[in-house]
């Protein structure tokens, strides 16, 4: 996974709706441009991504869509409706794009290496 660094003072812990010790370290490098998002097991870091600064803006968009669209309605709008017992709501049959995907049909798989054996 490469180098384990003390968390930065900029960043925070989010821990996973699943438990067992899942959390997720955001933590923000100015020296490499990053942000880096890593994911982790008790103490054993499982995956992380480094995302560019230039790109935090269209993250947080996303996340203030979807902490809007989370949100409960207000009390005494007239928009929500509310659904009667017994009866099931509609499920949503449209697909929404979320972000830019072109381009991801004409990537090659990476290739597979064997790990070491031992005995």
């Amino acid at each position: 996974m490469g180098e384990v660094l003390p968390m930065p003072g900029f960043g925070d812990l989010f821990t996973d709706l699943r438990g067992d010790e899942r959390t997720m370290r955001v933590s923000y490098h100015p020296e490499r441009g990053a942000v880096v998002l890593s994911l982790w097991s008790g103490a054993v870091c499982r995956g992380s991504f480094r995302l560019a600064t230039d790109e935090v803006c269209r993250l947080r968009a996303l996340l203030a869509a979807i902490d809007a669209d989370a949100a409960p309605p207000a009390a005494g709008s007239g928009g929500a409706t509310a659904a009667v017992e017994g009866e099931a709501a509609a499920e949503a049959t449209e697909v929404i794009q979320t972000g830019d995907i072109s381009g991801t049909t004409q990537r090659a798989a990476l290739p597979v290496v064997p790990a070491p054996r031992v005995a």
